[in-house]
């Protein structure tokens, strides 16, 4: 990476114009004297490669940026001495991203699933080339937990993160617990308010936390962990019922995105779970964002806020600009991939969890004991039992001692095969003990 003359404008090319590459378009233009200052050089935005240059973009009105649309990304980045990418999904995001990075640019982008996907293609060729990889923004928009994971930890022993990372969800299960709505009356009000998409599946299926739980077990371990080593539940099959139960209990139901380190290898899951109302990301609501990190040494870490939207994430981008910036004007280069550890991704099944499982049974004698009996022909202990009658049914409530998650969904599946259980109404994880 040669260093551009004293003086010179770094050339910033961004790819994507929409919600975030408006605003980071507009905080280069807004806030350029600050940023020259903060770099050592000023910061020249190049070009904005968009599919369709001739479409008029809200919020550059009148702002001259409309005169730097191109659609011609190839030839953008191969002039650029940074490139910015906010335009998601894979292709042609990566290919750009990778011509970038051959012709000597520094990167900085907010692709969470292309580096899920396919991150180390990227580290790779970044450390290659000598030029920065930089992603603050993929994970958790504004938070910044990218670079205390990556670097400020980098000294200690990380066991365990519990995230917060998807907005859309918690909004919709925030909102179910504070108004006893269903589901898919909060998904639509979430759509109306612009907080889901027309097609909300990649975050109410848990695949977007998914991606960002790969990136953040891949950092804190030390080990490439794919998006496909990621066990996925989303939220599609709660209920009021579940959420109303939870509240009642001083519980909540949180969508979890959750990386632990274990003796035999790593363990990342990302689905529901009951979380307790002490517990700090019990208190996190509306489309807000939190991850809590447990380390060795540092303890207890937990970082709070927004996790989306044009403002909070072009926050996140442009830190990364400033520090790609001023390694091009001062020298010295960014942390490259950490994977040293090749720790083995174990699958689910190996994880240690606790559940709650809830049972319309038949209202008679012996039924607690042949539900306790089942459990623990599997290995499993009881932790704590409710039960409330009813008409000829009782509902029963089993919370277990954490065990694997295998020899919990067996024992679920055998009691569901008790005579006197009529239904299993809900299973749900317990964490944040």
């Amino acid at each position: 990476m040669s260093r551009p003359p004293a003086g010179s404008p770094l050339r910033v090319a961004l790819l994507g114009c929409g919600v975030v590459g408006t605003e980071v378009a507009r905080l280069l233009q807004s806030q350029s004297t600050e940023l020259a200052a903060r770099v050592g050089a000023p910061l020249e935005l190049a070009g904005i490669a968009v599919r369709d240059a001739s479409r008029p973009r809200e919020g550059l009105e009148g702002t001259g940026l409309d005169a730097l649309l191109t659609e011609d990304g190839e030839g953008l980045v191969r002039r650029a001495d940074i490139v910015i990418e906010v335009m998601g999904g894979i292709e042609p995001a990566r290919g750009l991203l990778l011509a970038a990075i051959e012709s000597g640019a520094s990167v900085i982008t907010a692709n969470k699933a292309l580096l899920a996907q396919d991150g180390p293609t990227l580290y790779a060729a970044a450390d290659a080339a000598g030029v920065d990889i930089y992603f603050e923004a993929a994970v958790a928009g504004a938070i910044p937990i990218v670079r205390p994971v990556r670097e400020s930890l980098a000294g200690d022993h990380v066991e365990r993160i519990l995230g917060i990372v998807n907005g859309t969800t918690n909004y919709v299960l925030d909102r179910m617990a504070s108004e006893g709505l269903d589901l898919d009356v909060v998904v639509k009000e979430a759509q109306r308010l612009g907080y889901a998409e027309a097609d909300p599946s990649a975050d109410v299926d848990g695949h977007d936390a998914a991606a960002k739980a790969a990136i953040l077990a891949s950092l804190a371990f030390h080990t490439r962990v794919r998006l496909e080593d990621v066990a996925v539940e989303g939220i599609m099959g709660l209920t009021a019922q579940d959420i109303a139960w939870a509240k009642a209990n001083d519980q909540v139901v949180k969508l979890l995105a959750i990386a632990e380190r274990t003796e035999d290898g790593v363990v990342v899951r990302v689905h529901p779970a009951l979380v307790p109302a002490a517990h700090p990301l019990a208190g996190v609501h509306g489309a807000f964002n939190a991850v809590f990190v447990e380390a060795r040494s540092a303890g207890e870490l937990m970082f709070y806020g927004r996790g989306a939207g044009g403002e909070p994430t072009a926050s996140a981008v442009l830190g990364d600009v400033v520090s790609a910036a001023r390694h091009r004007v001062l020298g010295g280069k960014g942390p490259v991939e950490s994977s040293y550890a090749q720790l083995p991704v174990l699958p689910a099944s190996h994880a240690l969890t606790r559940v709650q499982i809830r049972l319309d049974v038949q209202d008679r004698p012996g039924v607690l004991a042949k539900v306790a009996a089942v459990v623990a022909e599997h290995g499993v202990s009881i932790e704590a039992v409710r039960q409330a009658p009813g008409d000829g049914v009782a509902h029963l409530v089993v919370t277990t001692h954490a065990a694997s998650q295998e020899a919990l969904d067996a024992t679920v599946e055998a009691i569901r095969g008790i005579d006197v259980v009529d239904t299993v109404v809900s299973v749900l994880r317990v964490e944040g003990f």
